[in-house]
């Protein structure tokens, strides 16, 4: 691979050589001139996952869930089977069906990324009613990645030629003037193709396929009245636009009389980072990073985006965020990033819309994923009995998570967490994955309680039913959230202490732990939640190079972790004062 700054560096004439040898190199396998003559969607998994196609890291993840889902495919605990001629229909039809409305180009012809895309939504269905497994589908690409083109097709195949009668096929936007750019691009794919124009009706607002009885319109965000029942499929375009639910929740209960409806969206990243394309962006790592967690099974993510704003000085990593690069003029690209990169402006639109990165913050990631799965030892609970530890807890502000731990300092320099968080009953209806909340309920890690928020006597109680068990030596906690919790629990007869929520308190504890989740010393008994809770967490620092813990987005918690934190304050000087002592070894299950 070049270096760096070797292609940037490139006179007009070198690039345009380096650009002919990169294309040549992978014409017939990773980009295509002409139709494949087979289904290319397993093809490509294979390719990405050994490395041969570079992608992010979500896109890895999407091929080697598709390769693990192919193991397991038609089991009782996955009923689903991969149906290589349902995945290669739509495909078939895109490319000897559908016209392009402008270029010189004589047909479509799908990229092996499309093959994975459309063949995993279409291919994939139930082993006995043989309807798709998937009800959504998030494709996040860079811009002029053929969105627009493959959007239209599907659109014409899902309105007349699915086999579904009736069927209300809907391109929506944010505004109504880009949900009607994608109708008029449909509509200009029909009339570029004698097949679909003598079986469809164009009109100026709507498309009808008479046959059936089905339609495609375009809707937007802006419509009052919206008509959205009896959805067989819809296709929201940048859903980086959108600020809130209230389209997409419009489409999802429209799809009640359809026995196998599907809603796609296709965006580009964007400036609105609490809006839903964050939600669906945040959903789908934690979906695929958790691949055991068998998390939102019915929803199909393809994520490509770089891994790193400074892979974007490296155009061979470009196709990390644009998998179509070999069909995008990049001799042109290149030339005008190496001028926009020096306009702050123009870089953050080329970081945010070529590259797929929300934004550029301070912010570092706290561990890896590798460096939480190192920590996969399981203590047998019962060596714990009558052993000292700390307690620490963090409540909710309002109706959300609410998490209490206890950690154990043990004889060998590692920690033991134990702990239990709380969820009110409220708040677990409107959680985007419940299924995953009733997994930890199950397996112990939280409780769902009645009501629309966390009363602190279920916190105060946990306490009081483990110092029946163990030494809770002193519990530790934030003032801010905890008074009438921490009132209790000394009339008790608990030991407290406040921890003040700062740099100079926290950022020494914080840093310890994340040397013992190095060494693999944070023992958590493989707690899901509690993984999930480390997955989450990014930290700042201040100038002093202090640190403190965040949220990686609104949705993703770190209670948990927050409430080891303030017991570790406590925990870490006895750490230290064991240092130098005689070291006894727990024995390991």
């Amino acid at each position: 691979m070049k270096t760096l700054n070797n292609i940037l560096d490139y006179s007009y004439t070198q690039l345009t050589n380096w650009w002919e040898e990169y294309r040549e190199q992978r014409k017939g396998w990773a980009y295509l001139k002409d139709p494949s003559p087979i289904l290319l969607t397993n093809y490509y998994a294979n390719m990405v996952v050994e490395g041969d196609i570079p992608a992010s890291k979500e896109i890895i993840a999407a091929c080697e869930r598709h390769l693990k889902d192919l193991e397991r495919q038609g089991t009782d605990d996955f009923p689903w089977v991969f149906d290589e001629e349902k995945a290669w229909r739509p495909i078939r039809f895109i490319e000897s069906k559908c016209k392009p409305s402008k270029g010189d180009f004589k047909q479509l012809v799908l990229q092996p990324w499309q093959h994975f895309v459309v063949g995993s939504l279409f291919g994939w269905v139930h082993r006995d009613t043989g309807y798709r497994r998937f009800r959504e589908g998030i494709v996040f690409v860079g811009r002029k990645n053929g969105k627009t083109t493959l959007e239209s097709g599907l659109a014409d195949y899902m309105a007349g030629f699915d086999g579904e009668r009736g069927a209300n096929v809907y391109f929506l936007a944010n505004a109504q003037s880009q949900a009607h750019k994608l109708f008029d691009e449909s509509k200009a794919m029909i009339e570029a193709s004698p097949f679909l124009t003598k079986r469809f009706v164009a009109n100026r607002n709507e498309i009808r396929f008479p046959k059936h009885k089905c339609t495609i319109v375009p809707m937007s965000a802006e419509k009052n009245n919206k008509d959205g029942e009896n959805l067989h499929f819809a296709v929201f375009d940048e859903i980086h636009e959108y600020k809130d639910y209230t389209l997409i929740n419009v489409m999802k209960r429209s799809r009640g009389t359809r026995k196998q409806p599907l809603i796609m969206y296709i965006s580009t990243a964007g400036t609105v980072l609490d809006g839903p394309l964050m939600d669906f962006v945040d959903n789908g790592q934690d979906c695929l990073k958790n691949y055991d967690d068998h998390i939102d099974e019915r929803t199909f993510y393809y994520l490509a985006k770089l891994d790193d704003a400074k892979e974007s000085n490296d155009p061979e990593m470009w196709v990390k965020a644009n998998p179509n690069i070999c069909l995008m003029e990049m001799v042109d690209m290149v030339t005008d990033y190496k001028k926009d990169r020096k306009n702050p402006s123009e870089l953050a639109d080329w970081v945010t819309k070529q590259f797929n990165i929300f934004s550029e913050t301070d912010e570092l990631s706290f561990v890896t994923t590798d460096t939480i799965m190192k920590n996969n030892k399981i203590l047998n609970l019962k060596l714990l009995e009558g052993r000292e530890c700390t307690g620490g807890y963090d409540l909710s502000e309002t109706e959300d998570f609410t998490a209490a731990c206890l950690e154990f300092p043990l004889d060998d320099g590692s920690i033991f967490v134990l702990e239990k968080s709380f969820i009110p009953k409220s708040r677990y209806l409107r959680d985007k994955n419940p299924e995953r909340i009733k997994i930890w309920e199950k397996a112990g890690d939280i409780e769902i309680i009645p009501g629309d928020y966390v009363k602190y006597e279920y916190v105060l109680n946990w306490f009081i039913e483990m110092s029946k068990k163990y030494q809770i030596t002193k519990i530790m906690y934030d003032r801010a959230k905890a008074l009438f919790l921490n009132k209790a629990l000394t009339d008790y007869g608990f030991t407290t202490e406040e921890v003040r929520q700062g740099f100079m308190t926290l950022g020494g504890p914080m840093q310890n732990i994340k040397e013992l989740l190095l060494s693999g010393k944070v023992i958590y008994n493989q707690s899901r939640l509690f993984r999930w809770y480390l997955n989450n967490i990014k930290l700042i620092k201040d100038r002093n190079d202090n640190w403190m813990p965040q949220k990686q987005t609104m949705s993703r918690k770190i209670d948990g972790f927050a409430a080891l934190l303030d017991a570790h304050v406590d925990v870490v000087d006895k750490l230290i004062s064991k240092q130098g002592s005689d070291i006894k070894f727990l024995s390991f299950d």
